[in-house]
């Protein structure tokens, strides 16, 4: 496959069954083939985008000195600030050359688990930017449930199977500044570097120009890029071990740009959905036969976070 698919939510969300079947195939074989589709039709107006990296924007404008004051110690990174070049792909002891800021879960009144999680950090200096980034952070949680229930019908599953975990899951938003290269990178240093997302499924804004690559199944590095309606999204580590590489978790970058470019900054804001820390991740059942035997061990979402995390360099053992 050389190029993403493309397909339309509002086929899934339509009252004919011919569509919403439609869309269903395409996102299946799409995950099972490159990992990777471009979605249109989700739930993100253009004006809540705009609002959004307005505020982005205006974040990591702030002074280092103050966008370091949300950086929170002791909680490996996953709520606030995380100061440039602090994370590294997996395997790789050069950091990445973006820094980012983690909004949360906001968690059902009466939910158990309420106190499961750090609180979200509110930044003083910037009226509009937590109120913001909550809108667009349910707005993306709620195209990535239905984007869910297409691939549990997919697999076989009852279409609203994975609804229970992904509520009050432990998902983050993550809105990513790359500053301008002003030297030669150390190391080998990229902007992100070749790896695998940890969660279930990952829904990105921002990648309309280069930048974002996909390796396909024959090793080749190939441009991901989205419409400006379109959102990237892609299988998960998670979701991969729970389908037993039914769905598969494709194995992407973010590349330097060419000399001439380096000095303008990048924007990206994933969404990681991620179920409750007590979700199991045993391989379904529907995903194992003959020609596909079981290929991990049983684990739980939460272990399999903290040990990733570890891997990351974001928290100690």
């Amino acid at each position: 496959m050389q190029q993403i698919p493309s397909v339309d939510l509002r086929d899934f969300l339509s009252d004919d069954p011919a569509r919403k079947q439609k869309f269903v195939n395409e996102i299946g074989k799409a995950y099972e083939e490159i990992g990777f589709v471009a979605l249109k039709g989700h739930f993100l107006d253009d004006q809540l985008v705009e609002n959004l990296y307005a505020e982005v924007r205006n974040f990591f404008s702030l002074p280092l000195e103050t966008k370091s004051n949300y950086e929170i110690p002791g909680i490996g990174g996953q709520r606030g600030y995380v100061s440039f070049g602090k994370e590294s792909a997996k395997g790789r002891s050069a950091g990445d050359l973006k820094e980012f800021w983690h909004f949360g879960q906001y968690v059902s009144d009466g939910s158990k688990y309420a106190n499961a999680y750090p609180d979200n950090v509110e930044v003083a200096e910037l009226l509009k930017f937590n109120a913001v980034g909550k809108d667009a952070y349910q707005m993306i949680e709620k195209t990535g449930v239905y984007v869910l229930r297409a691939l549990a019908l997919y697999i076989g599953l009852d279409e609203f199977y994975f609804d229970q975990y992904v509520k009050d899951g432990n998902s983050i938003l993550r809105p990513i500044h790359y500053p301008p290269i002003t030297s030669e990178p150390k190391d080998g240093a990229v902007r992100a570097a070749a790896h695998g997302d940890i969660n279930l499924i990952t829904l990105l804004m921002g990648a309309q120009g280069k930048g974002l690559q996909v390796m396909n199944h024959d090793g080749q590095w190939i441009d991901a890029m989205a419409q400006p309606d379109e959102l990237m999204i892609n299988v998960g580590d998670m979701l991969s071990r729970h389908t037993n590489n039914k769905l598969k978790s494709t194995i992407h970058q973010v590349v330097n740009p060419p000399r001439e470019l380096w000095n303008t900054s990048r924007y990206s804001i994933p969404f990681f959905m991620h179920p409750v820390g007590d979700m199991k991740l045993d391989c379904l059942p529907e995903c194992i036969d003959d020609n596909n035997p079981k290929a991990f061990e049983d684990i739980s979402a939460g272990e399999f976070l903290h040990e990733r995390l570890v891997e990351l360099g974001l928290i100690k053992k």
